[in-house]
């Protein structure tokens, strides 16, 4: 099966074009090196997805090669799966660069251009046109040739150069495409089914929690964040995500994007220019692979088209997909090119939170206490469900607003488990341990936590001594969490608590 763009072909062989599928459905899998509780990062995204199309395709007789316009500009071709053709795929193809400013000009070296030069400032003064041929690679300054011999363009002071181009080089193309060749018996019109991976595509849920502490229970909404940093949009897919993480290796998973803007410097004078390139022809949107700017916010709620449901958000639904997580949108959405899209996941009412303060006690220490927010995923805490991770913002009643109170982030968890989310330090929560007093193989410590809080609080602190040492004589209990002496005590409004405690040393 080759992969190389270009190859031969019989002369006798027909080129059937298809412009665009008849359904489209796209799958979103997560990062896979991304941790659950981490952000995405829009200018990067490192996720893929499936992506499924159904597309009609008059077939004629004898050798053709297809070529499906409009596919994901971050297609793996290797991955592509063709079904419904009479004689199945002979050889596939993704097609050269995507038309670009930058790839414009690499593609004319050598050719004709048009040279349109403007002598004056703020839109006044005069333009000329000629025309030149360009004498240069993409990089550095932008020489060109003309009657009167070789200059640098843009380079002239009160002069500005643009390069216009009169046809499309070999090899570009307006839309990502890929070409399969096959033959049939006889001219027939099949419906196809292609497949394929398409890198440049992430999603996480989004949790917004509203507490209210006098009954220590929140309001959760979780919401499914989509984003494509793709070239191509995908109108009225059938858009799902899949929760978990699933191990994929891609040889090409180190790869960098190469440059996509053109940028050519006027060595000359000393001060770098930039030459504007107008293309004769309308440019799409920049690839993936030339993409800086970043992800436009776009946030859409889905809503049912009955007048009964206007109120209610449409929200995914969740699907078994062996060990892992389907959550399937349940009317079409257009997945954007470099957009990012929300769509409702949960929507829950009286889920019992509880906020711990907590920190790691050692010699010496200083610090602020982290702030914890803790649940069990059970049904009688209100929860119960599978939670995909994600990031997650607290907010809490001041008057008749809600205030923002912390940001943090929460892992994948599933049904029954005990779920922690940190918030961040708390600036109203001080934690000490200062040594008491030191003798042989020994020495005393005391742990101190004060909440300038005007409520009262719950600190946990985790008690980390050196193998083989030992705690004696706490002043009050430490039952062992996780594998560490720990001290949970409940510290009143505008108040301090303590611990003292030995911590004895093995002697050799």
């Amino acid at each position: 099966m080759a992969l190389v763009p270009g190859a031969a072909r019989g002369a006798d062989e027909a080129t059937v074009l298809s412009a665009k599928p008849d359904a489209v459905g796209v799958t979103i899998y997560r990062a896979p090196d991304r941790a659950a509780d981490t952000a995405m990062n829009l200018g990067w995204l490192e996720g893929y997805a499936l992506i499924t199309e159904t597309r009609t395709v008059d077939i004629p007789a004898g050798g053709a090669t297809i070529r499906f316009e409009g596919v994901a500009g971050g297609i793996l071709p290797e991955s592509a799966l063709v079904t419904g053709l009479p004689a199945g795929v002979r050889e596939k193809n993704l097609d050269a660069d995507l038309l670009s400013a930058r790839n414009l000009y690499a593609r004319a070296y050598g050719r004709p251009v048009i040279l349109r030069r403007h002598r004056g400032k703020d839109g006044k003064g005069t333009v000329s046109e000629e025309r030149a041929v360009i004498r240069s690679a993409a990089d550095g300054a932008a020489i060109v040739q003309t009657r009167q011999g070789f200059e640098v363009a843009n380079c002239g002071r009160g002069i500005t150069d643009t390069l216009a181009y009169t046809e499309m080089p070999d090899g570009l193309s307006a839309k990502p495409t890929l070409s399969v060749r096959t033959e049939s018996t006889s001219a027939k019109r099949a419906t196809i089914t292609l497949s394929y991976l398409a890198w440049g595509f992430d999603w996480q849920t989004n949790y917004v929690v509203q507490l209210n502490p006098e009954t220590g229970k929140a309001a959760m909404t979780a919401w499914v964040t989509l984003a494509s940093s793709d070239p191509t949009s995908f109108v009225d897919a059938g858009a799902a995500v899949v929760g978990g993480k699933l191990d994929r290796e891609d040889a090409r998973e180190d790869r960098e994007r190469p440059e996509g803007d053109l940028v050519l410097h006027c060595y000359l004078g000393g001060h770098a220019q930039t030459v504007l390139i107008q293309q004769a022809m309308p440019a799409p949107a920049p690839p993936i692979s030339e993409m800086e700017a970043p992800l436009a916010d776009i946030i859409v709620t889905a809503r049912r088209a009955d007048e009964k449901a206007m109120a209610a958000p449409v929200k995914v639904t969740e699907e078994g997909l062996g060990d892992l997580k389907l959550y399937r949108v349940p009317m079409p959405t257009t997945v954007a090119a470099h957009a990012q899209k929300q769509v409702a996941m949960h929507d829950l009412k009286g889920v019992k939170f509880t906020t711990w303060h907590t920190a790691d006690l050692y010699d010496d220490l200083e610090t602020r206490a982290q702030i914890k927010l803790r649940t069990r995923n059970r049904r009688e805490d209100g929860l119960g469900i599978p939670l995909p991770g994600g990031p997650v913002a607290v907010f809490e009643p001041q008057g008749e607003n809600m205030l923002v109170v912390g940001q943090g982030g929460m892992r994948d968890y599933a049904v029954n488990e005990d779920v922690e989310v940190t918030l961040g330090l708390s600036p109203q929560v001080a934690v000490a341990v200062v040594k008491k007093g030191t003798g042989s193989g020994w020495r005393d410590e005391e742990a101190k936590v004060t909440n300038a809080n005007p409520w009262p609080i719950t600190f946990e602190g985790s008690l980390r001594i050196a193998d083989g040492e030992k705690i004696e004589r706490p002043s009050s209990r430490l039952p062992a969490k996780f594998g560490r002496p720990t001290w949970t005590v409940r510290v009143p409004a505008n108040a301090e608590a303590r611990l003292t405690y030995r911590v004895r040393t093995p002697t050799n």
